[in-house]
């Protein structure tokens, strides 16, 4: 199960045959995500496990799952980007229900990222689970 906006990203990686073509468009995605508000950015939003700081604030109404997120790194504001794209709009049972490592695999990231941000990746997805799970209990 994936959101719209995933599907929409999905779709554009498909038409970029090149890598570095994604790179940027990944990048663009970061660049045009609107900025975490300082007062977000605290240890509570912080995702561990991250090599550059990474801050996802988690936004739950009426069992549907929300969440802004921003970096001091352009490429892991777009891989938020990505990562939020995939659970935005999803009620709490979808974002628990979503195999985040298949659909993300659909877009090739895990083959051309590094491995400290392939396990950035994964820290942003089992945060965002964690809270889904916590929500839904």
């Amino acid at each position: 199960m994936a959101s719209e906006a995933f599907e929409n990203i999905a779709e554009d990686f498909d038409f970029l045959d090149d890598w570095e073509d994604r790179y940027r468009y990944v990048i663009d995605l970061g660049k045009n995500m609107e900025a975490l508000d300082e007062a977000l950015q605290v240890p509570a939003n912080k995702v561990d496990g991250c090599a550059s700081q990474v801050w996802i604030h988690p936004i739950i109404e009426d069992g549907i799952f929300q969440a802004k997120g921003d970096s001091d790194a352009m490429i892991v504001r777009g891989l938020i980007a990505v990562v939020l794209s995939l659970y935005n709009g999803l009620t709490l049972a979808d974002v628990l229900a979503t195999d985040a490592q298949g659909e993300l695999a659909r877009l090739g990231l895990d083959e051309h990222l590094s491995s400290q941000r392939s396990n950035g990746v994964r820290a942003m997805v089992d945060r965002i689970r964690a809270v889904a799970k916590a929500q839904s209990a």
